[in-house]
Order: C-alpha cells, then sequence, then structure tokens
C-alpha cells in the first residue's frame, strides 16, 4: 500500500534519546538543522499543523495578531486528548483569548507580579532556600531533591504570594500533576480542574470577608469591585497556583541534575556563586538550555498569513517548538554546548509576545537563589544513582525528572 503524505511527515512530539534526555529530541534537531524555519508535521490525532523552529520567526508568528491562542479556534492543534475534548467549552481566559480580551485578563495582574514586588520576596526565598538546605542537611542520606527542595520552595512562595494555606501542598501537587500530564484521560483531567477550580474559589470568597497582602485578595477585590466575575477570578488564580510551582520545581530538578552532569560548567558556578551577574546569566542558559515547555507554543491561524514565504490557510494550526527555538544555531550558536557565560537572555523558555509568562521574574530569582546557593553550601552533592535510571517527564507537558536521589 502508498503512504499518503500525512503518513510521510515528520511526527512530533519525537522521542528523546536517553543518552541525551537534557537535549531536543533528535527528530526536532534535524528539523532544525535542516535550516528550514516551518515545516509540516503529524500530531498524535493524526492532524497536520505547521511547525515553526526558527527563533526570528517564531517570534514573528508569537506577535501577529492573525494567529490565535484560542483553544476553541478551528485547527488549534490540541495537546491532549482532554484538550481536544472539551475545548469548545473552555471559557475565556489569559491563556486563551487575544488582542483587547486578553490585555484585559494581563491587567487584572499588572501589580501583582512587577519586576520590583518579585524583588522584594528575594530575602524570604533565599531564607526558605537556606531552610530547606539545613533540613535537608539533617536529614537521611540520600535525599529526594524534589521534595527536599524542589517542591517545597517554589510551592511555599507561590502560597505565600497567592494566599494559598501551604498546609493543603498536597491536595494541589497532586491535581496539578494530573492536569499537566498528557495521558491522563479527559475525565480524570476535567474532573482535577473542577477540584482545583472550586479551592480556589472557596479561598477568594474567603478573602472578601478576610483580605491579606496577596495575589487573591487582590482577585477578590476585583469581584466585589465588580471589574471581575468570580468565576473569571477562579480561572486566573487556578493558572497562576499549577504554573506557579509546578514548572519551578521541574527546572530546579533539571538543572540541577544537567549541572551535575556538566562538572565544568557546575565548578565555575561554584567559583562564581557570589557574583550575581554571572548568576542571572547562567540562569538564563539553563532556561534556554532546557526549555521546559517543550510542547508549546500552540496557535490557531484566523486569517490566511505568509510565514517564512510559506502561506499558510485560515483553519489551520501552527506549533512554534520553544525548544527549538532556543537551539537555532542562528540565534544561539553551538547550542548544544552548555556555556554558563552565553549571552542566552533572549530565549523563548517563557514563551515570546503578548502571552510570555506572567510570573517569569519570580521564576528567575527562585532559579538564581536557588542555582546560587546549593551547590555553594553542599559542594560534594552528587547523583546518588545511576544516571540511566533516572526517568524523565516526556509525558507531562513541563518536563523534568520524577525523582532525583542525591547525597554529598
Amino acid at each position: 500500500m502508498t503512504e499518503t503524505v500525512d503518513e510521510q511527515l515528520p511526527v512530533y512530539p519525537s522521542p528523546r534519546s536517553p543518552e541525551d534526555p537534557f537535549a531536543p529530541p533528535p527528530g526536532l534537531l534535524a528539523l532544525v538543522e535542516a535550516g528550514e524555519p516551518i515545516v509540516k508535521v503529524r500530531t498524535w490525532d493524526g492532524s497536520t499543523p505547521w511547525l515553526v523552529v526558527g527563533h526570528e520567526t517564531q517570534r514573528a508568528v508569537l506577535t501577529d495578531p492573525r494567529i490565535s491562542a484560542n483553544i476553541g479556534a478551528e485547527g488549534y492543534p490540541h495537546t491532549t486528548a482532554s484538550m481536544k475534548e472539551h475545548a469548545a467549552t473552555f471559557p475565556p481566559a489569559i491563556n486563551n483569548t487575544d488582542g483587547a480580551a486578553h490585555t484585559r485578563w494581563r491587567r487584572m495582574l499588572s501589580n501583582s507580579f512587577t519586576r520590583k514586588r518579585m524583588e522584594l520576596l528575594r530575602p524570604e526565598i533565599q531564607k526558605i532556600t537556606d531552610d530547606l538546605i539545613d533540613g535537608m542537611l539533617a536529614g537521611p542520606k540520600p535525599a529526594e531533591l524534589n521534595e527536599a527542595l524542589s517542591l517545597p520552595l517554589p510551592s511555599l512562595m507561590i502560597c505565600a504570594l497567592l494566599g494559598v494555606p501551604y498546609s493543603d501542598h498536597q491536595f494541589f501537587h497532586e491535581r496539578a500533576g494530573v492536569t499537566n500530564a498528557r495521558f491522563k484521560s479527559a475525565e480524570e483531567a476535567a474532573d482535577n480542574i473542577r477540584q482545583l477550580t472550586a479551592y480556589i474559589g472557596t479561598l477568594i470568597e474567603q478573602k472578601m470577608h478576610d483580605p491579606g497582602e496577596n495575589v487573591l485578595t487582590d482577585l477578590a477585590e476585583k469581584v466585589t469591585e465588580g471589574v471581575l466575575e468570580l468565576e473569571e477570578a477562579q480561572r486566573l488564580g487556578l493558572i497562576l497556583l499549577v504554573a506557579g510551582h509546578d514548572t519551578s520545581a521541574n527546572m530546579i530538578t533539571l538543572g540541577t541534575a544537567l549541572l551535575l552532569r556538566n562538572p565544568a560548567q557546575l565548578a565555575e558556578l561554584r567559583e562564581h556563586s557570589e557574583d550575581p551577574k554571572y548568576v542571572t546569566n547562567a540562569v538564563e542558559e539553563l532556561l534556554r538550555y532546557l526549555t521546559l515547555p517543550h510542547l508549546l507554543a500552540r496557535r490557531a491561524v484566523v486569517e490566511d498569513i505568509e510565514i517564512a514565504g510559506v502561506t499558510v490557510r485560515k483553519g489551520e494550526g501552527v506549533i512554534t517548538s520553544l525548544p527549538a527555538a532556543n537551539w537555532d544555531p542562528a540565534a544561539f550558536p553551538e547550542p548544544a554546548k552548555l556555556d554558563l557565560t552565553r549571552r542566552a537572555a533572549h530565549h523563548h523558555a517563557f514563551g515570546w509576545g503578548p502571552h510570555q509568562c506572567v510570573g517569569q521574574q519570580l521564576a528567575r530569582i527562585e532559579l538564581q537563589v536557588v542555582f546560587s546557593t546549593l551547590f555553594r553550601r553542599i559542594p560534594t552533592l552528587a547523583l546518588a544513582t545511576d544516571f540511566a535510571g533516572l526517568t524523565f517527564k516526556e509525558d507531562s507537558q513541563a518536563y523534568g525528572i520524577y525523582e532525583l536521589p542525591v547525597t554529598w
């Protein structure tokens, strides 16, 4: 039987290499190295969206009003069966609206995540990091880094920032894990979202009567003022809670493993751990190299458009592969080389354009504190297992490592 054209298209996403799971999949890198900034691919449900791999081309795509983040739009390339099944019923939110509607959502958070406000949290982040490392050093060896440091730090910070009781962390950790998993059933994912939404709604209603200095109080005030509906505030709170701890936690664990895998770069980081400029730059390179949102960003074309000389029609899907852009040699020479002195701040690890991650400044500060502190305080930190025994999160929308046993 003769293959159809669709069957001959590259499959996306393709698997990572077991020899180098920190790098983007070889199949994706082959598309980058071919030099075509946009190509057709075949995805899990048989659809054939366009894949944008070029760094410069991605910037044009992610700022073009003819390309929509609306997951219910015709041709949108869904990540999961659950998303596809429920796309038509997803209400408007900060992550799936465009233009003026999206600007309205961003405005609701404009004062909550400013660089200045996030910098004020640095001393608290430092104290929590030191306390967690103290606990790890006082506990049994080996330690599991996710449990000892990676999850507690961003969870404590996002809880403090939002006004969520940290005592509930087990509840939202488990449900966020299901929500972000690629291969969970539509029913499982929808049920977890319902539980988290109800939980956030209860907290917002409490803040209306017992306000504090936190983001959920800010949202509660907007509900009281009639600027936001309660359901809208719930959706914002849900997105912030899930994204605010899961991605940073994965980045701490994955970044630690990558540095342990690259002892020369780790030695340089340890030597310069008290140099803020060096650490800031090093974190940008780690973000570039690892690119945790490895299956994003996804869009639907709502008007015919030319992208890098290719005509893309209304109703077609576009996937801008953030890892591909971050390994584009035109933007980052020798991209496979981890170089903590590289000027990498133009990476797309937080996306690009109007939908860039709203919490990116908090994430940066958390990572700067952790990576400047962990290896300085535990200079002999090492893996407590064979590297080949680590299990990577290819099944999750946020890439990471399930367990990282470490010793010293």
